[in-house]
């Protein structure tokens, strides 16, 4: 980065980012009445709609001041459409097995992501990055374990768990791809290009699954898909996406783990949902993993 006042700005926005990634559980709550791919699609429309008065504005100055307006790319519409079927792969993995499962198999993106970066773009991460990744998946192991209800029954485990680990290679490579474009694209421009391919991406294939008969609207749908726009996605993914310019996705993928604490602080002060012991062993281990991969987070390149 080229200043200390510009880290502080990539940092601020991760905390913010992070905090609003722990409203997710606590938000879709409130709209468990209609389904996932109804939630998927309006979510990802509003998000792309609420971005677009930003993007018209941040266009017509570039006109104004006669600089060239980036031209969609190939890798902006593979971004978009790889983040929309992340959020149909995790969704949909809920409906055959259970949310520990399928919230552990999701997070295993920063493991795949340190392999992708060290083998195949040639980066080195220090001993103490490893161990903090390795650290921090298998304190999500241990939270999905200690979280899985033994009396529980899924239609198809098999299938959830396949999509759950889809969703979460789908995922690094939409990371991979924002680490390449956002180096020569601004946030506004990346951001809107990339939801609205998302949202794109959502609606069709909720059409394909639901069909027009399953287009359902109400308060509370538009409420809570309202709060997943503004908070995890655009604020939320949002700061990811304005980070990833700057700091390796491996590192940014672990800070994503940290999300079931912000989420049990969240509930444990809405709802008084205290955790088990256990849970609050393994999300401890988890913050230690994180500390550890961003005592030294930066990496170079061979």
């Amino acid at each position: 980065m080229s200043s200390e006042y510009s880290k502080v700005h990539v940092y601020l926005a991760l905390i913010i980012g992070m905090i609003t990634f722990g409203f997710a559980p606590i938000i879709v709550r409130y709209g468990t009445d209609y389904s996932a791919l109804n939630i998927a699609a309006t979510r990802t429309c509003l998000a792309a709609l609420l971005l677009l008065p930003f993007w018209w504005m941040h266009i017509s100055k570039m006109k104004k001041k006669g600089e060239p307006v980036s031209r969609l790319t190939k890798w902006e519409v593979l971004a978009g459409v790889s983040l929309g079927v992340h959020f149909i792969c995790f969704i949909g993995s809920l409906y055959y097995t259970s949310i520990a499962s399928a919230a552990v198999l999701i997070s295993v993106h920063p493991i795949l992501l340190i392999i992708v970066e060290r083998w195949f773009f040639k980066i080195h991460f220090s001993r103490t990055i490893w161990l903090g990744v390795i650290t921090a998946f298998v304190g999500s192991l241990l939270l999905g374990f200690t979280d899985q209800s033994a009396g529980d029954s899924f239609s198809n485990p098999l299938l959830g768990n396949a999509l759950a680990f889809l969703g979460a290679m789908v995922f690094v490579g939409y990371f991979l791809i924002g680490k390449k474009v956002r180096q020569g694209s601004s946030w506004i421009e990346y951001v809107f290009k990339v939801y609205s391919f998302a949202a794109i991406t959502c609606t069709v294939v909720f059409l394909a699954v639901e069909g027009p008969s399953g287009i359902v609207f109400g308060e509370d749908l538009i409420f809570v898909s309202l709060a997943l726009a503004l908070g995890p996605q655009i604020v939320g993914h949002g700061s990811l996406n304005y980070a990833v310019k700057y700091i390796s996705p491996t590192i940014l993928a672990t800070l994503i783990l940290a999300e079931p604490l912000f989420s049990s602080i969240l509930g444990f002060t809405i709802f008084q949902e205290l955790p088990a012991v256990p849970s609050i062993i393994a999300m401890v281990i988890i913050m230690c993993g994180i500390m550890l991969t961003w005592k030294k987070g930066k990496a170079a390149e061979a």
